[in-house]
């Protein structure tokens, strides 16, 4: 595992991202193309095109970008400190926290602005994330198998009272549906600003992280004897993967499959190595949303389909092939 090889790895991907990012722009119902991304700049530039791909599909794609990395690399991270394949993001019942928060938005009629969703969505996470943390430790330590039991017990407890809101308050619920699968379709540079940069930070902490997580890997008395600090590596994962994950579930809803697919595929193809797998995770996850977020739109165009449902129609059967694998 050269640093040439991983340069060389890691910038092919980033080119595969490229590709995609310009298919994104460039493909939708409203029938602009890839000739037509030449007009969106410059002095004589089409108005109408310029607001379809700067304000609606640009910030579309930036999003899916940045969730798709964020929740790709905290799927990894949290199959590493758990020891479980199955592992992944909204495993430890976050992403039940914040629908809720954004469900009692909706319900109650104070989603009046671009943010409050959002906002209400990130603070039911943080709940969620505190109580589950506090319900993880024996003994005053942070035991993976107490936290993953509590996360799943959470979890379950919050998606009743979540179905509770939806039988009492039906007719408030459409958006919130939308919510509830996924749905790239209200992106704004408004929450992207917020959120974006956050998730960033945080994966670049957690791909930091990589050789300590190798090392935990072998066990922690291993980990222990090679200066790994096994208690607050554990902690700072969970945490920026439980941030990340109450993040991107306020700026986008419910979207399944990526932090459990995208690392299993990363593993298949690029080897065990954390050093490797964490950055090609960011990166795989990008270009995995953003490919989901074309097919929600043209599909069945012009209609859209939630990308959680892409995500998990494209997720599951590769993943049977996988564990088939």
């Amino acid at each position: 595992m050269t640093p040439g090889h991983v340069a060389k790895i890691l910038g092919s991907l980033l080119v595969l991202l490229a590709i995609a990012s310009i298919f994104s722009l460039s493909l939708g119902p409203s029938g602009i193309g890839l000739s037509d991304l030449g007009t969106v700049v410059g002095e004589h530039r089409d108005p109408a095109t310029a607001l379809i791909i700067w304000e609606l599909r640009l910030p579309r794609l930036i999003l899916a970008i940045i969730v798709g990395a964020g929740l790709s690399i905290a799927g990894a991270v949290l199959q590493s400190l758990l020891r479980n394949p199955l592992a992944e993001p909204y495993i430890l019942g976050i992403s039940s926290g914040g629908t809720v928060g954004a469900f009692v938005a909706i319900a109650l009629g104070i989603a009046f602005a671009s943010l409050t969703v959002p906002l209400l969505s990130f603070i039911g996470s943080g709940l969620v994330m505190l109580l589950v943390y506090s319900l993880g430790h024996r003994r005053g330590v942070l035991d993976p198998h107490a936290l993953l039991l509590s996360g799943v017990m959470v979890g379950a407890f919050f998606n009743a009272i979540i179905l509770v809101m939806v039988s009492v308050f039906n007719q408030e619920m459409r958006s919130a549906y939308l919510w509830l699968l996924g749905n790239l379709s209200g992106a704004e540079f408004s929450s992207i600003s917020v959120a974006g940069p956050v998730i960033i930070l945080a994966s670049l902490v957690l791909v930091g992280l990589s050789r300590s997580l190798n090392l935990i890997a072998t066990g922690d008395e291993s980990a222990l004897q090679a200066g790994v600090d096994v208690v607050r590596v554990r902690k700072m994962g969970y945490v920026m993967a439980s941030l990340i994950t109450g993040l991107a579930v306020s700026v986008s809803g419910v979207i399944g499959f990526v932090g459990l697919l995208v690392p299993h595929a990363c593993r298949l193809l690029f080897g065990t190595d954390n050093r490797i797998v964490m950055p090609a995770s960011m990166i795989v996850g990008a270009i995995f949303l953003v490919f989901c977020d074309i097919l929600s739109r043209t599909v069945l165009g012009p209609s859209e389909i939630p990308v959680g449902v892409i995500t998990a129609a494209v997720g599951a059967p590769l993943f049977v092939y996988l564990l088939k694998r």
